[in-house]
């Protein structure tokens, strides 16, 4: 199965991979840079802006990395702000379907840009934000879904996110500057076109009045076979049509098949599919696993029946269904092997539990032939998230 390394990295990811204590996320930053350089292509050739969308990688070791190609960071809350702006800098660019009061002043301190999901939410905090000297914007529902699984689609039907033009309050623009819309998820530059023909449908006659509009994320621009040319096809409309300043805000573009989950087999367990078990969980350690679901790749692993030896990879939690999938192998498993699953720098580290008083996997950086532990986690961390 293909994990997105290429030829030249593999032999020193596969060294990587058989010292590492395990469970680890391993993080290679050869890989990162090459993400990085592709958007930093994209700025170059539309004047566009690309911010780190933190909910999907929060690995600020490699903070001082990203703002050599990126201009900052978005965050869906207070404590990702705060991250992005004391460990990377740039701009940072806040946005929450609603906001607690008792934050909102911190929050208004530490934004460039905040933008409100509703006419409510822009009524209540208008003023303390623009006294504070943040930009000021409105999230948008173009009511197109393009995607088939209902969680991760911010247009369904009675979705809570972005104001529909049914609700738009042209009365009420004093003091917005911008518009956003996110729409997507883990997609190419297609879906992205037809939902901008939906975005200017319904909302494109207030675009003179703004001066910036942020297509969110989940581009998956630097995934082998992403249509750069139609995104940036896109961009450049926006900005000769209207004049405006074009934000994306992709989380998974960045670190894209740029880090693995090592883990160790601990024991096989006979059943009708033998069962391995492994020392890390899908339910602690790679939710979405379970959440989307999804079968991830792993390295020298075939569909079942492909290779001779097929096996149910499974974690040691409780949980009845903390089943990761079946894999086929061309030898037979045995306790102690090390495994490595592909594209586990992503949405991994962010949602990460300690259910069942799992321990959280290490979290490593692989700089060229060396690779260091950046955080190592224990029984403190676990007993500190208790009462």
């Amino acid at each position: 199965m293909d994990i997105g390394i290429g030829k030249d990295d593999l032999p020193r990811m596969e060294r990587v991979w058989r010292e590492v204590p395990t469970p680890a996320y391993v993080v290679d930053k050869t890989r990162l840079r090459r993400n990085l350089e592709c958007l930093a292509q994209v700025k170059r050739d539309t004047g566009c802006k690309i911010l780190l969308a933190q909910k999907a990688f929060s690995m600020f070791h490699f903070y001082p990395l990203f703002w050599q190609y990126l201009d900052g960071s978005a965050a869906s809350g207070l404590y990702e702000a705060r991250l992005g702006k004391e460990a990377m800098g740039g701009e940072v660019h806040v946005f929450a379907p609603a906001f607690r009061e008792d934050e909102f002043p911190e929050i208004a301190a530490t934004a460039d840009h905040i933008v409100f999901n509703s006419f409510s939410q822009w009524k209540k905090y208008r003023t303390a934000a623009l006294a504070a000297g943040c930009v000021c914007g409105l999230r948008v529902n173009p009511e197109h879904s393009t995607q088939e699984t209902p969680i991760y689609d911010p247009c369904a039907p009675g979705s809570r996110l972005g104001v529909r033009r049914a609700d738009f309050d042209e009365a009420a623009l004093d003091g917005i500057s911008g518009l956003h819309f996110h729409t997507l998820c883990e997609q190419g530059a297609e879906p992205l076109a037809e939902t901008l023909e939906a975005f200017e449908a319904k909302f494109g006659e207030f675009l003179p009045r703004m001066q910036w509009v942020n297509l969110g994320g989940g581009h998956h621009i630097t995934k082998p076979g992403y249509n750069i040319a139609l995104l940036e096809r896109c961009i450049r409309r926006l900005r000769e049509r209207y004049g405006l300043t074009v934000y994306l805000e992709p989380g998974e573009a960045v670190a894209l098949r740029a880090g693995e989950l090592v883990t160790t087999v601990l024991d096989i367990v006979p059943a009708e599919v033998p069962v391995a078990i492994l020392d890390t969980s899908a339910a602690c350690h790679m939710p979405d696993v379970i959440e989307m679901p999804y079968r991830p790749p792993l390295f020298g692993a075939g569909e079942p029946g492909e290779y001779p030896h097929t096996y149910r990879l499974a974690g040691p939690t409780c949980l009845a269904g903390d089943i990761i999938g079946d894999y086929s192998f061309p030898r037979p498993l045995l306790p102690g092997d090390r495994l490595a699953f592909g594209d586990m720098a992503i949405y991994t580290m962010v949602k990460n539990n300690t259910f069942n008083g799992m321990a959280l996997p290490a979290i490593i950086a692989v700089e060229g032939e060396t690779w260091r532990i950046v955080r190592q986690f224990g029984y403190e961390d676990f007993r500190n998230r208790l009462s």
